[in-house]
């Protein structure tokens, strides 16, 4: 797993399953009435979204709180929390605006990924320039 964290690729699987995520929550209440038409009813199952909060939820602490020792930059560990407040917030505090704030949430989380993974791009280089 050391070399998921090395390449990056923990963080572009963190990225997919965020946007996905968004994806998920701000297309849901559209579709929602449709979707046991076409077989899809599972879609809008309460343990799905939780499924997937969790999923992005450890991949972002996995992966943005494993490459801080490498970059030593806070930003994409407060974004992620930034992102994971806003889905709280719209879960379970201001239900008026869920449909604005968890797909924002989502998007927070995977611009906290892309910038770790930048980062980890930009302290690489440096790291090999110095060998």
């Amino acid at each position: 797993m050391k070399s998921l964290l090395k390449s990056g690729q923990l963080d572009q699987l963190g990225m997919g399953a965020s946007i996905a995520c968004a994806i998920h929550c701000a297309v849901l209440p559209i579709v929602a009435t449709s979707l046991p038409l076409i077989g899809l009813e599972f879609l809008a199952n309460t343990w799905v979204e939780i499924t997937m909060i969790f999923f992005s939820a450890l991949i972002g602490t996995w992966s943005i709180g494993g490459s801080y020792a490498k970059h030593k930059r806070w930003s994409p560990m407060v974004l992620l929390l930034s992102g994971f407040s806003l889905i709280a917030t719209g879960h379970f505090a201001w239900h008026e605006v869920e449909s604005i704030l968890i797909p924002l949430g989502g998007f927070t989380i995977a611009i906290a990924h892309f910038i770790n993974w930048k980062y980890i791009q930009v302290c690489g280089h440096s790291h090999e320039n110095k060998k």
